[in-house]
């Protein structure tokens, strides 16, 4: 069975660390391109970070020079370094595979108090 369980948020006041984990399951993890993405309430899900296969990064505008994704293959873990962290990053945060983009774990809230 594919799965992704994500985990590390937490309550962090503005200016903080936090350091995201998602794990990956039933798939074969290091040939998939790997994605963060958040959905803030009342609001779409947007896309964060991308690391592909090979270690490519990708951020959005919006935590450029503050987030950025990692991967180690040996255990199948995809992970989000989150730095300066804002308000405005409060949010619900996804992992995502690009073999199986309608799969979503539960999730793992981060929440920024300022």
């Amino acid at each position: 069975q594919v799965q992704l369980v994500e985990s590390g948020g937490g309550l962090v006041q503005a200016g903080g660390s936090l350091r995201l984990s998602c794990a990956a399951s039933g798939m074969i993890f290091s040939m998939n391109h790997m994605a963060w993405y958040r959905q803030a309430p009342g609001k779409q899900r947007e896309l964060v970070a991308r690391i592909s296969a090979n270690g490519n990064l990708i951020s959005v505008d919006s935590v450029k020079g503050r987030f950025a994704a990692s991967r180690d293959n040996a255990k199948n873990t995809v992970y989000l370094q989150m730095n300066s962290l804002k308000p405005e990053d409060t949010a619900v945060y996804y992992c995502n595979a690009h073999s199986y983009p309608n799969l979503w774990g539960q999730g793992t809230l981060v929440t920024v108090s300022s």
